[in-house]
């Protein structure tokens, strides 16, 4: 086999946790002395500074960006699993804005550590594109797998962003009774930070606004997916009901 797809699920307690994310994969002839070349079903969105709207994927184990020893590829030690490990460990993290080459020296600073937080607001917005993007047009053979995945995942990602709209940092604890239906079989949320968020944290509330529009998206394709969307339909009906009646 020379050609082979992979789905990816975001990290928890990163902002692309629960999401959806497609690569391909060609191994070429001179595999395993070179590495494989990798493509990122991007749908035109940059959520990540090593993951390109044309998709390239920027890792130094595939030899497109610069890196020493181990980070490298070794013909004798690196595998096709390694790659996909780097991808959802190293590129899918907690804080991807520190991704950026030479953004790791703001981390102990105020601003750069509002910057990295501003980032991961932005990120989650894309993440939640991607996933309307993949629900709509799912990879070719992949259809079965989305709708599977967002039927198990969609309560939680729902109860996410409501968690989000109330001013929560992005990959933090969502409260356990908000993720009652969610699979007992998914891994546990990593331990995040709640915390008030500053006036100038989050833009003249432009994140909640294109979160609530998302939010509606998902919620309708959610519903119509299969997912356990009750406790979120009920308060949209009495949301959406006119006043007196």
């Amino acid at each position: 086999m020379d050609l082979l797809r992979a789905a990816i699920i975001g990290p928890k307690g990163t902002p692309y946790h629960d999401g959806l994310f497609f690569f391909d994969v060609h191994i070429p002839s001179a595999y395993p002395s070179g590495p494989p070349l990798v493509y990122y079903h991007s749908g035109g969105l940059r959520i990540n500074p090593n993951l390109y709207e044309n998709g390239r994927v920027c890792l130094s184990l595939l030899g497109t960006w610069d890196g020493r020893g181990c980070e490298k590829w070794n013909p004798a030690q690196s595998t096709m699993l390694q790659v996909l490990v780097s991808i959802q460990a190293l590129i899918l993290n907690e804080k991807p804005y520190y991704n950026e080459p030479g953004y790791e020296s703001f981390a102990t600073t105020p601003n750069g550590q509002l910057l990295a937080l501003k980032y991961n607001d932005d990120t989650f917005l894309y993440s939640c594109r991607t996933m309307l993007y993949s629900l709509r047009r799912p990879p070719e053979h992949f259809a079965d797998l989305v709708a599977g995945h967002f039927r198990v995942h969609g309560h939680t990602i729902l109860a996410a962003c409501k968690h989000y709209m109330a001013g929560n940092d992005i990959g933090s604890v969502v409260p356990e009774e908000e993720e009652e239906s969610a699979s007992r079989s998914a891994p546990k949320a990593k331990p995040g930070v709640i915390r008030t968020i500053p006036l100038n944290r989050r833009y003249a509330g432009s994140f909640d606004t294109s979160l609530k529009v998302l939010y509606e998206d998902l919620l309708m394709e959610f519903n119509v997916k299969g997912a356990d969307t009750r406790k979120f339909m009920i308060e949209k009906l009495k949301k959406d009901q006119p006043a007196g009646t």
